[in-house]
């Protein structure tokens, strides 16, 4: 099942990816970590170390921090946030 992923282009989600290795995206409030987790590894092709959520209303908001190896801004500009 695909799950509905928008990116968050605000000034500080573009400072997080650039300080903190972390994408910011939003998507629907049932989607779980383990859901999010397994089709951003598979989109990507790479290595998630920590997941945080924030909901706010109907919304939930992902925080997904990357391993080193693998650069957030690299990400960003497939997705064209960068």
């Amino acid at each position: 099942m695909k799950i509905q992923l928008k990116p968050v282009v605000t000034e500080k989600a573009v400072m997080m990816i650039e300080s903190q290795n972390t994408l910011t995206f939003q998507t629907g409030k049932i989607t779980t970590k383990q859901e999010i987790k397994k089709e951003i590894e598979d989109l990507f092709k790479i290595k998630i170390k920590k997941i945080r959520t924030l909901i706010r209303g109907s919304v939930k908001y992902v925080y997904i921090k990357l391993k080193p190896e693998f650069v957030a801004l690299d990400i960003a500009t497939k997705l064209g946030i960068m």
